[in-house]
């Protein structure tokens, strides 16, 4: 083996605990065995339909067990997954396809006539498989899924030409400071070797995973409550079955705080996969609403990454399960181990501030690391296992994958400071990218969309603190004399352009948004504009 490989691995545990949950939906539980069957049966579809290594194959699901089906299927094939918002709207599914070169769109029913209305405009994309669920039936230019999946080649063990490799490559698009998600590059190898708490060797052994596995009598039972078509979700997910464990998804399509604790209980839950205080908050508040109704003794652990996770939210959890280790993970698609803060009853329970990560430094503007204790803001970096790059942007690749004294560093943005006692102080990305819920929103993209209203002269969009969601999209809105519109007009017609988490939650109609004499938007002042409106009796 030329470095680790996905589907090697998952192969390989497939055929020593065959009869173990690997994945639960719901009611419906798949064993390992089964998901490689299946897996191999979409890998042959897709090999069958033209797709060859490196070919790209675009998921637009919900969190549901096809939707990793679908990621080993692309491993045993050689062929790149590709995550999709399911929030977009169609000229963003048109982007995101064509930018990908997206040979194979994996989608759910509820997305057939979105998917319908870009199709013309993804003539690269040959095949569309469609994933049942209940609401209707398969559209005649795409081939059912599960027809797929039950159909396996037969030694179910697809191939492709010349073998699999570390090489082989796993994309996640995102945001990130981009401005327009970009897909980020992982070698299989770098990506399982970054993520790797089973501790597996750095070179390849399947007698040591078949050994391991094989001796586990707990695997772990893992909930991804964030969606699987995020960084944070899909890490945790590959992570749960690296380890020969289970993948529960929820059923719901939106968040539901009771939904997760009644399958914490019955699937005896171990590990929980979170977004800060935007799952947090939620969930805190149901267990004071019903406090002692849920047995959470079989969790042991929360990981949350991508967003701010505040003290009083962790404190919340800790009151309800004062066994619970907290782990606030630092980090982006784009650099892993920026640094974690863990909490648990003893302590550590603090919002922003973390341990930096051992292949991390804080950096200041001539490339050198902060002192600690000196207050300089300086920009996070990470060495060791990182992306290969920004696929098909060569620019933005080199700002952020950057040689430093030698050495190849990950830089993606983020702004902090190191206090005296060593810790690392979060300040947030450096750019006036919005977070909100850890989704994350560029202000000239709604301004666009909230421009292209007839009645709307300009605007400027900032984020505003949000209790839940860490920021709230907020518009300040300049209108043309003699238009009347209302704030819930502008706020619908936003949302008919742009995916409903980039629309603005608060629009302020004001006498002029303050643009510079350059014609740039002020965003600072804009910001402080909105914060004193919004205060104002």
């Amino acid at each position: 083996m030329s470095g680790w490989n996905f589907a090697d691995v998952w192969e390989t545990i497939a055929a020593t605990t065959p009869d173990r949950p690997a994945q639960a939906h719901g009611d419906a539980v798949t064993t390992w065995g089964d998901f490689e069957r299946r897996a191999d049966g979409v890998a042959r579809a897709l090999v069958e339909s033209g797709a060859a290594r490196d070919d790209k194959v675009a998921l637009y699901l919900h969190n549901r067990p096809e939707y990793l089906e679908t990621v080993f299927a692309c491993a045993k094939a050689s062929l790149v997954p590709v995550n999709t918002n399911y929030r977009y709207r169609e000229d963003e599914l048109a982007y995101l396809w064509d930018n990908a070169d997206a040979v194979a769109v994996v989608f759910e029913g509820t997305f057939a006539d979105r998917a319908d209305a870009v199709r013309d405009r993804v003539p690269s994309v040959r095949t569309w498989l469609w994933v049942d669920d209940g609401s209707g039936p398969c559209p005649p230019w795409a081939e059912p899924y599960e027809a797929a999946a039950a159909d396996p080649t037969e030694d179910g063990r697809v191939t492709p030409v010349g073998g699999r490799a570390g090489d082989d490559i796993f994309m996640i698009y995102t945001g990130g400071t981009t401005g327009i998600p970009k897909g980020v590059m992982w070698r299989q190898d770098d990506l399982y070797r970054a993520f790797n708490t089973q501790g597996d060797p750095a070179e390849p052994d399947l007698d040591h995973v078949r050994s391991r596995v094989g001796a586990d009598t707990d695997p772990p039972v893992g909930i991804p409550a964030c969606p699987l078509m995020h960084g944070t979700g899909f890490l945790i997910g590959l992570n749960q079955l690296n380890q020969g464990g289970c993948v529960v998804t929820l059923t719901s399509r939106s968040f539901d705080p009771f939904e997760l604790l009644d399958t914490v209980e019955r699937r005896r839950v171990t590990v929980l996969a979170v977004v800060g205080d935007a799952f947090c908050r939620p969930l805190v508040a149901a267990l004071d609403e019903q406090p002692g109704r849920w047995d959470l003794s079989s969790l042991k652990l929360v990981v949350s990454s991508g967003v701010m996770w505040s003290e009083q939210a962790k404190a919340g959890l800790l009151r309800h399960a004062p066994h619970l280790l907290l782990a606030d993970l630092l980090g982006s698609t784009e650099a892993l181990g920026m640094g974690q803060a863990v909490a648990s009853s003893a302590g550590g329970a603090t919002t922003a501030r973390f341990t930096l990560g051992e292949n991390a430094l804080v950096i200041d503007d001539d490339d050198r690391p902060v002192e600690a204790g000196s207050g300089v803001v300086g920009r996070l970096a990470v060495k060791a296992f990182m992306p290969l790059g920004y696929y098909k942007d060569p620019e933005k690749s080199a700002a952020t994958f950057r040689v430093i004294d030698g050495e190849r560093w990950s830089v993606p943005g983020d702004f902090a400071t190191i206090e005296a006692d060593g810790t690392l102080r979060l300040l947030g990305r450096g750019s006036v990218c919005i977070n909100t819920g850890g989704e994350k929103v560029f202000p000239e993209e709604v301004e666009e969309a909230l421009k292209s209203h007839v009645a709307v002269k300009d605007a400027v969009v900032v984020g505003v603190p949000d209790e839940r969601f860490g920021q709230a999209v907020c518009g300040l809105v300049e209108v043309w004399p003699g238009h009347d519109v209302t704030v819930d007009d502008l706020v619908a017609h936003a949302k008919e352009r742009i995916a409903g988490y980039k629309a603005p939650r608060r629009v302020l109609v004001v006498d002029s948004v303050g643009r510079a004499p350059n014609g740039k938007a002020d965003y600072a002042g804009a910001r402080q504009r909105a914060l004193e409106l919004l205060s104002a009796p």
